[in-house]
């Protein structure tokens, strides 16, 4: 038996021991724990589980041992992840500290922000959010206007951002700054790390369709940002954008894979709700749209598997993270949409009696389903890279 293997078998023996059972089952957004100064856990089998996690190095398993991460080889955080999905469990910490700042910090970073940051992302101290957008600049990123003036041992920050995720219940704010506005776009920008608690940051947020308020607008007035806190140099803040985007759009891509919103497959839902008819389902035009949809989701399955073993390789291409992001989130989309029209008006419950716990769930699914066709690039703007970096279209 292999190394990778004994891990595999090591790892579903421990999470099979150390996850509580009262965590299995569908997860709502709100029973993901994020971290942060405040944040409280949404259950105390949650803290549980966090605190195992914690202890291996497992809630950043990637990451090194030094920034409060486990070491592992890629290979084996696969193993990991995939072991987790096959047994059900929910992340024990999530974020965009984990997911994108923190792998940005570990190849833009000094070794100082490093020590500083990584280990209370790990340990879910503090909670970080994006400001990325601007109300005139969104999928135009370069054009961000809000700025970070010099002064001295600091910069003073103003402006706005837009579509901050979770900004009102964040500590920091990891920023695209105009650092130079006289240089042309990319060129005069920087990438800067912001204390949210202070009193020149207002946030104020975002009622969406589905209900929730995920997104916020963030406004500067006179926000201090420590010289010590500019990641990758100054005005070289487009570089790290970049390569965090790829994080982000990585991150859009496997959030369907997530233990959030129901857990029923499109197939399951189509036994029980349209039944079968020939030992087929029984309504033909249902049956089509099933049959597209495993099909697609067993291509991006193979294209995942097989963008895996080139960047094992060495042979990764970036475009890769685009095409991902766009395929992935859209099927993402049409997985909503179908099980809506298997689950008939049992999937139309918002709240009251019914409707089991699954059923609650997936209006909500759908709806949120639509904004991460959008988030970290939208579709469009996905295929436009993909058209002009894969199949040299003309612009």
């Amino acid at each position: 038996m292999s190394e990778l293997d004994n891990f595999r078998q090591e790892v579903a023996g421990w999470v099979a021991e150390n996850y509580p059972e009262s965590l299995r089952g569908p997860v709502t957004p709100d029973q993901m724990y994020r971290g942060g100064r405040d944040q409280q856990f949404p259950s105390d089998d949650a803290k549980l589980w966090f605190e195992r996690m914690l202890a291996k190095g497992w809630t950043v398993p990637d990451w090194p041992k030094e920034y409060g991460g486990a070491g592992l080889s890629a290979e084996k955080t696969k193993a990991l992840r995939n072991e987790l999905k096959r047994q059900g469990c929910r992340m024990p910490l999530s974020g965009l500290g984990v997911w994108m700042l923190g792998p940005a910090l570990l190849e833009f970073g000094t070794e100082e922000q490093k020590l500083r940051h990584l280990p209370k992302i790990a340990r879910g101290e503090i909670r970080w959010c994006q400001g990325y957008s601007e109300p005139g600049a969104g999928s135009d990123l370069a054009s961000v206007q809000c700025k970070a003036e010099d002064h001295g041992d600091h910069y003073v920050v103003n402006g706005t951002k837009i579509w901050t995720s979770d900004a009102d219940n964040s500590d920091w704010i990891f920023c695209l700054l105009r650092t130079d506005p006289e240089a042309v776009k990319q060129q005069g920008i920087s990438f800067i790390l912001v204390d949210m608690a202070q009193p020149g940051i207002t946030v104020s947020p975002i009622e969406l369709i589905s209900g929730d308020s995920d997104f916020c607008q963030t406004f500067f007035d006179d926000a201090r940002a420590e010289k010590s806190d500019l990641v990758g140099g100054f005005n070289k803040g487009w570089m790290v954008a970049k390569r965090l985007l790829q994080h982000e759009r990585t991150l859009m891509s496997e959030l369907s894979e997530m233990a959030i919103g129901p857990k029923m497959t499109p197939r399951e839902a189509a036994l029980k709700y349209i039944g079968l008819a020939q030992q087929k389902i029984e309504d033909p035009l249902l049956r089509a749209r099933l049959a597209q949809y495993e099909m697609d989701a067993m291509s991006l399955q193979l294209a995942q598997q097989k963008a895996f073993a080139e960047m094992k390789a060495g042979q990764g291409n970036p475009v890769a993270t685009s095409f991902f992001k766009y395929y992935a989130t859209e099927q993402d989309k049409i997985r909503a949409e179908l099980l809506l029209a298997l689950m008939g008006s049992q999937g139309l419950g918002w709240e009251g009696e019914g409707f089991d716990e699954e059923e609650l769930m997936l209006l909500r699914k759908w709806a949120h389903s639509k904004v991460l066709t959008i988030a970290g690039g939208s579709s469009e703007i996905q295929l436009n890279v993909i058209a002009k970096r894969v199949l040299e279209l003309p612009e």
